[in-house]
């Protein structure tokens, strides 16, 4: 299995710098780009417009930004892939595959939990497509002639499902399959190296890591990045370029971050583990939960990400959410400070409620995005927040 080398997150997508004479990455900022002739505009358009990676001149900064271009470059080398594709969003990604992949049809199967937007984007058929949501055994048999793509999410948000990436591939057969890896990130997590088509990252969390960036990214060979380039102009969806400098900045450390954030979710997930205000804990690196095995054989480790379901209901877990004092009550995760959430309640809350109820997304669960923080400070603030909550539970019964 091939590891995400900290070499190639500190030097990827700098090939260039020493030949402009700099040593910190450039910044461009400039929305349109003066013309040597109207010939060389015309020529760069043609191959911006048709999907091509980069043109002698780029003519105006909707079609290309070599900021966005450097940390494309990098994001491609840490997934093994031939290209990525930077966008404003992580939604922006996800709604140009969509689009991409309309002319070999408009179906799209899907296993659940994703991400709720992503969930909603997909159930609305606002993009003209039709969605089966399927349990993962069951992707064979949904696949028709019009079948453009297969999605899943692994780990699942917010239930640290993990999914057998070989497994869904070969049920596909030669349906293109799309990973959403925004937990794994490329240090703990490949899936081109295991056969999907498409990798999907809200570049938002973990990889810009300091909670100041929006961006989405899908890594992937270069005949399907010509076509999502193709979409991305039509639409206006390029990344701006200070997000790309800011993604870019943050590669060199990303490594450190999520092995870190790793250490410390490990720890906290065995306290809650085995405190009796949690009835359940969702997390790979538990005993008995990664029982296909896939720790070690697809990912490196189990991720920073956790979820717990403590004993009560849904007003007990908001009052845990809401009595933290050091943790972070926010959504998203992947920052450098650790995060905690609502899913049913804020991130997943745009889904049918029996729907959420289905796939494990209950009204006491709540996930928690780990940080850099000490692994005791952490759990000292969880404990009185936990406490505070039962104590607020028992007096309103009372």
């Amino acid at each position: 299995m091939k590891t995400f080398k900290h070499t190639a997150g500190v030097h990827g997508g700098r090939q260039d710098l020493r030949q402009l004479g700099v040593h910190a990455l450039p910044v461009d900022l400039s929305t349109t780009y003066p013309l040597s002739n109207v010939e060389d505009g015309m020529a760069g358009l043609d191959a911006l417009v048709e999907g091509q990676a980069r043109a002698d001149n780029p003519v105006y900064a909707r079609l290309f930004n070599p900021t966005v271009d450097r940390w494309e470059l990098a994001l491609a080398q840490a997934e093994n892939a031939e290209a990525a594709v930077a966008f404003s969003s992580g939604m922006a990604a996800l709604t140009a595959c969509v689009l991409a992949l309309q002319d070999r049809g408009r179906h799209i199967v899907a296993v659940r939990p994703v991400y709720g937007t992503s969930d909603h984007l997909l159930a609305s058929g606002l993009l003209g497509n039709e969605i089966s949501w399927v349990n993962v055994d069951e992707i064979a048999a949904a696949i028709r002639t019009d079948t453009a793509l297969v999605m899943i999410e692994t780990p699942a948000n917010p239930t640290l499902q993990l999914v057998d990436i070989e497994a869904v591939v070969a049920q596909a057969g030669d349906v293109p399959v799309l990973v959403d890896s925004t937990f794994a990130t490329p240090v703990l997590q490949n899936p081109l190296n295991h056969g999907a088509s498409l990798v999907l990252h809200s570049a938002t969390k973990f990889l810009g890591g300091h909670g100041d960036v929006i961006a989405g990214a899908i890594a992937c060979s270069e005949q399907w990045a010509a076509k999502l380039r193709q979409v991305r102009v039509a639409t206006g969806a390029l990344l701006h370029p200070w997000a790309a400098y800011l993604l870019h900045r943050s590669m060199p450390t990303l490594k450190l971050r999520v092995e870190r954030a790793q250490s410390v979710a490990g720890e906290l997930a065995l306290k809650l583990a085995a405190d009796a205000r949690v009835t359940r804990v969702h997390y790979p690196g538990l005993d008995g939960q990664d029982t296909q095995r896939l720790i070690g054989r697809q990912m490196s480790g189990p991720g920073s990400v956790l979820s717990f379901e403590v004993n009560g209901d849904h007003r007990t877990a908001a009052a845990v959410v809401n009595a933290v004092n050091l943790i972070t009550p926010a959504v998203s995760l992947g920052s450098v400070d650790t995060l905690i959430q609502h899913p049913a309640a804020l991130t997943h809350r745009v889904m049918d409620a029996n729907d959420r109820e289905n796939c494990g997304i209950r009204p006491n669960l709540l996930r928690l995005s780990a940080g850099l923080e000490e692994s005791h400070d952490l759990w000292k603030d969880l404990d009185q927040a936990l406490e505070s909550a039962f104590e607020s539970s028992e007096s309103q019964a009372a």
